[in-house]
């Protein structure tokens, strides 16, 4: 083969096979197992920070249906053992907004007095659906009924109050 000119701003074409290029090529992966592994990772500490936040949130509601259980069953208990002692002011005092509106205090405590005494009472399970409670009642005179508690949340303490009672 016949040898070019030689220009001398030109440099020679590169020599044949077997050459080191001038420049390194980029790394080649053999397998995907490393994307695979970070995937994998990623996808790992996706599901623990949703499963941890779906576990929160289920926790909250559990959480808040023991609350209301507790206080409706306090606040029951609360007005039931005012009854009892005949402290009808405090067991006004238990009572929400919308019951002290239809009844003053003096009506109230009017209309419990003449009613049969509560000589004794058991507090049932607050249902969370209805806020409403079972009691189990015995008068002085020895009469026993159950009556329905209707509760209510109050908007200001955030605790709850009775409502009514049938």
């Amino acid at each position: 083969m016949p040898t070019p000119p030689s220009d001398p701003g030109v440099p020679p074409p590169p020599p044949g096979p077997g050459v080191a290029p001038p420049f390194a090529a980029p790394p080649t992966e053999g397998s995907r197992k490393r994307l695979w592994l970070g995937l994998g990772v990623g996808a790992l500490a996706l599901l623990i920070c949703c499963g941890g936040g779906g576990a929160a949130a289920v926790g909250l509601v559990v959480s808040n249906v023991q609350a209301i259980e507790e206080q409706g069953q306090a606040v029951t208990d609360d007005y039931y053992r005012a009854l009892v002692a005949k402290e009808y002011g405090k067991a006004y005092d238990t009572l929400c907004e919308d019951a002290r509106r239809r009844e003053s205090r003096g009506e109230f405590t009017r209309r419990v007095a003449e009613e049969p005494a509560v000589a004794s009472y058991r507090v049932g399970d607050v249902d969370p659906q209805t806020l409403t409670v079972p009691v189990d009642v015995t008068f002085s005179g020895g009469g026993q009924d159950t009556q329905q508690v209707t509760l209510a949340a109050d908007q200001q303490s955030g605790g709850m109050e009775v409502c009514g009672v049938s």
